[in-house]
């Protein structure tokens, strides 16, 4: 099959990780992606797990893309940059804001060389404002958009926030910046002219928190929704989700005890609401009678929307991962590892994690060689 992106060329100046799973979609759906990298290189390529001193965790936001290495700070790079724009179609940076200006690289510099160019930049708090210079990564987001504490009030009696392992902040954020500049590629094909996306981490978080937003603003009768969380098995945990007429009776069925569809605490769903505790202490009188397995083994055959807690390794290994096709192997420097695909399938085109991963400044000789540099040039350049 074609690839959707065949064509398009995208300059990458991110690091970490919001910007780089963004660039890495357009990288997976065919885009020509040049990542720009200072003299030592993303910090990313720097972390756990290594191998050979190639770094996994990079290479999974990274893979597909070419690697220039540039040193901003001098102006013969900045006119590399310059020159670049005139070729590309796209411009991601997740600098804090006016570091681009600075640069003498931000949007109107380059509009001004092509006005069709798309131009995303990814920010804490967005490029204006009065929190706009404030220093901001995903765990600090997490605070600042209420996330934490609205998590915070579904853990009982837990009186602390909990630690931050896992970086929901920037994988959303950069789901939003590929949304957005596809979409401004689209009104571009109408226009023929580009813009500016100014997206902003504290509100892409905030889009986790729509009820929440919503109960901010106007009273809910405790205890509010239903809470869904483990119950207790035998020899383990399992999360069900009653979320419905239909899976509160399918759930009734699968424990034996069809009763409950007539108990005057479960019948309607907001008695079932008010009384959630009593229900799931029910529910745990049965299941902790049984095995994780038994008990979901009984809630599929009911159609009780259900799941054992596994470690990602275990989910991994799902057969319906293998399926889809889900993990791909990748091959960089240190040899060869997994990484996601992207979570979508085209029934027209291509949509697939390029299974190579760039060493630093791979790509520098080839890219400023085609933009006219000789070799003494291009020396001068890599330093």
């Amino acid at each position: 099959m074609s690839s959707a992106l065949d064509g398009l060329r995208v300059l990458d100046f991110t690091t970490t990780i919001a910007g780089p799973h963004c660039t890495r979609l357009f990288a997976d759906l065919g885009a020509e992606v040049i990542k720009i990298e200072p003299p030592e290189g993303d910090m990313m390529r720097s972390r756990p797990p290594q191998r050979n001193g190639a770094s996994t965790s990079f290479g999974q936001l990274n893979a597909g893309k070419k690697s220039l290495v540039l040193d901003l700070k001098t102006p013969p790079a900045v006119e590399v940059v310059r020159r670049l724009v005139a070729t590309a179609d796209v411009v991601v940076e997740n600098f804090r804001p006016g570091v681009m200006r600075r640069f003498g690289l931000d949007y109107e510099a380059l509009a001004a060389i092509k006005p069709e160019l798309i131009y995303c930049a990814i920010s804490g708090y967005g490029q204006t404002g009065p929190s706009s210079q404030l220093p901001a990564y995903a765990p600090v987001i997490h605070a600042a958009s209420g996330y934490d504490l609205a998590q915070m009030a579904h853990q009982g009696e837990q009186r602390r926030p909990d630690y931050c392992g896992i970086f929901i902040a920037d994988v959303v954020a950069g789901t939003y910046a590929f949304g957005a500049i596809t979409t401004a590629l689209y009104q571009r094909q109408a226009t023929g002219r580009g813009q500016m996306i100014d997206v902003s981490m504290l509100e892409s978080m905030l889009t986790l928190t729509l009820s929440e937003i919503q109960s901010a603003q106007f009273a809910v009768t405790p205890p509010g929704r239903p809470i869904f969380g483990p119950v207790a098995t035998k020899d383990g945990y399992i999360m069900p989700a009653v979320a419905s007429e239909k899976t509160f009776q399918s759930l009734a069925a699968a424990c034996g005890h069809p009763e409950w569809i007539r108990d005057r605490r479960f019948a309607e769903y907001n008695d079932r609401r008010a009384n959630w505790g009593e229900l799931f202490d029910e529910l745990e009188r049965w299941s902790k009678e049984r095995t994780t397995a038994e008990v979901q083994a009984m809630f599929d055959r009911h159609g009780v929307p259900s799941s054992p807690y596994r470690t990602v390794k275990e989910a991994m290994c799902d057969p319906q991962l293998a399926h889809r096709r889900a993990l791909a192997e990748i091959r960089d420097a240190g040899g060869t590892f997994r990484a996601l695909n992207p979570p979508f399938h085209m029934s027209a085109a291509e949509a697939a994690v390029v299974p190579y991963v760039a060493v630093l400044g791979e790509h520098t000789e080839t890219l400023l060689t085609e933009l006219g540099y000789g070799p003494a040039e291009i020396a001068a350049l890599s330093g």
